[in-house]
């Protein structure tokens, strides 16, 4: 895997807006321009947009997940969306994303 990754959430605009390209790998029939609402939308359901980028800022991989707490398992984690681009798979991108999230 490459060095200097970084993995964080998506808070800005800005920042979810540039999830889209990877995360529509996954999702194709996702509309760009409605990217963030949507994500601005589940938000209020508790999900989270988290990001894997390199040393030159290009999104690698991402995780949309949520939090919740049941009486079945207690506290958890679900992962509802995990990628990584064509481009960068089998770098370890998801290992470490993966890593990232039961560390949350």
């Amino acid at each position: 895997m490459r060095k200097e990754l970084r993995i964080q959430l998506a808070i800005t605009d800005a920042e979810i807006e540039k999830c889209y390209s990877v995360i529509a790998e996954l999702r194709p029939h996702l509309i760009q321009s409605d990217f963030v609402s949507r994500v601005r939308q589940q938000e209020k359901e508790g999900y989270n947009l988290a990001y894997l980028m390199d040393e030159s800022d290009r999104i690698l991989s991402v995780a949309g997940f949520r939090l919740g707490l049941n009486l079945a398992w207690g506290k958890f984690l679900y992962v509802d969306d995990l990628v990584t681009a064509e481009s960068a798979r089998s770098l370890g991108c998801g290992q470490a994303m993966i890593q990232w999230l039961k560390d949350f």
